[in-house]
């Protein structure tokens, strides 16, 4: 069965260790102190050069410190870690597009039944987006946003003048609105035809940041924005603590199977990050 696209990993190893080590307000000289590890080392860690003779030792015992799950970040050092594909299924389409030098993601979910439609998050550009909702005979009922950095919602204003929008509520969050859409907080539901969307609070990254749990397709999926990406999380330069729990407390205890829909990256599950995420795996 034909998959959605396998997209590279948003974070490579060093990437992890300077958001934990930003979030835990730690200097590299905390960090070789703690670890008990030359400075030297901490800081060629940190830059991304891991020597083989030196992965094993040196990176677990920084994970310990940094409170990373040391296998995980071993498997992401040693590249041997990818989230299995996930085949597609009928209702949710992921758009990629290019902002300056990365790429964001942005989503349609829809009631196969009813053709009613959902967006979230725009990217760099909503014309995919269009031309996926005029191709499949989707009328957009609701226009969703995780959060107000640039890259989530810069052709907002373009998909809400669309045709296919012009029944649209367009939402965001209560606490993060400089726009003016009508607020959403942690625990709100809507309907979308036969699907639920349950909306979750996870805030950290941005101070109003939202996820969106859908059900009542083939399987659960969760819109995260840049809460959560596979095999990492979104830099929490505002509340590094209370992003860890949000996610542990509100996307992790959701089904195993659940599809993870990130703001980059590619798609992974609940069950995927359990298991392989230096930030939340079990075995800390």
């Amino acid at each position: 069965m034909p998959g959605y696209e396998l997209l590279a990993l948003e974070d490579q190893v060093a990437d992890i260790i300077g958001k934990a080590q930003r979030g835990l307000k730690l200097t590299a000289e905390d960090l070789a102190e703690r670890a008990d590890l030359p400075l030297n080392l901490v800081q060629a860690l940190r830059q991304g050069i891991l020597e083989p003779e030196t992965q094993e030792g040196a990176l677990a015992r920084l994970a310990f410190v940094l409170n990373l799950h040391p296998p995980a970040l071993l498997a992401l050092a040693k590249a041997a870690w990818q989230p299995q594909p996930v085949s597609v299924m009928d209702g949710l389409a992921m758009f990629t597009t290019w902002y300056g030098d990365m790429t964001v993601n942005a989503y349609v979910v829809w009631d196969p039944n009813s053709r009613e439609a959902a967006s979230f998050d725009t990217g760099s550009s909503c014309q995919p987006m269009v031309a996926h909702l005029q191709a499949n005979r989707l009328q957009l009922k609701r226009i969703f946003i995780t959060h107000t950095h640039m890259d989530h919602l810069a052709d907002l204003e373009t998909l809400q003048s669309a045709e296919e929008a012009k029944q649209a509520f367009c939402y965001g969050s209560a606490v993060e609105n400089p726009l003016g859409l009508k607020p959403l907080v942690h625990g709100d539901g809507l309907i979308l035809g036969n699907l639920t969307i349950r909306v979750l609070g996870t805030s950290g990254h941005t101070p109003g940041g939202l996820s969106y749990f859908v059900e009542g397709l083939g399987k659960p999926l969760v819109i995260v924005g840049d809460a959560l990406f596979a095999g990492s999380m979104g830099g929490a330069a505002y509340a590094y603590h209370e992003a860890i729990e949000h996610i542990q407390r509100r996307l992790l205890t959701l089904p195993h199977e659940t599809v993870i829909c990130p703001g980059h990256g590619p798609l992974t599950t609940v069950g995927e990050e359990r298991q392989h995420n230096p930030f939340f795996a079990s075995s800390k």
